[in-house]
């Protein structure tokens, strides 16, 4: 068995197969997929697993260089933007590499899902509570 904290089998393959500067979406409950972009649905029920819960599992594996936030998040979702934040500030403290944290339109945001290697979808059921992060290197 793994020793890591990320159990989920198809996350695992995922973080371990992206490449410098690819991208993975975190979503929502309510986020439209792609047809085209591979859908690893963590979604059980209302709230379960969670955004953050899904997003701090997911940065225990995967380094970042980049984020892709919709503007709208932090009008009407402050709360969870706030602890993205938080969790972006903490991993690249523990990276000890900047992190570039982008803004766009919601509607950008879903367009922009199409690059993405998988969308991963959670149980979030808050408003805009997405994100897209950039891979970047360990060295």
């Amino acid at each position: 068995m793994k020793k890591t904290r990320l159990l989920n089998s198809e996350i695992s393959f995922l973080v371990a197969s992206i490449g410098h500067t690819d991208e993975v979406t975190i979503a929502d409950a309510g986020l439209p997929i792609p047809a085209e972009v591979e859908r690893i649905d963590l979604a059980l029920t209302h709230g379960v697993p969670s955004f953050i819960e899904t997003v701090t599992a997911i940065l225990s594996e995967l380094q970042i260089e980049g984020v892709v936030v919709a503007e709208e998040m932090k009008s009407f979702n402050l709360p969870v933007h706030q602890q993205l934040l938080k969790l972006i500030s903490e991993e690249a403290k523990k990276s000890e590499k900047t992190i570039n944290i982008s803004y766009v339109s919601h509607a950008d945001f879903k367009q922009r899902t199409n690059n993405s290697k998988a969308v991963v979808r959670t149980g979030e059921c808050s408003p805009y509570a997405n994100v897209i992060f950039q891979s970047g290197v360990t060295f």
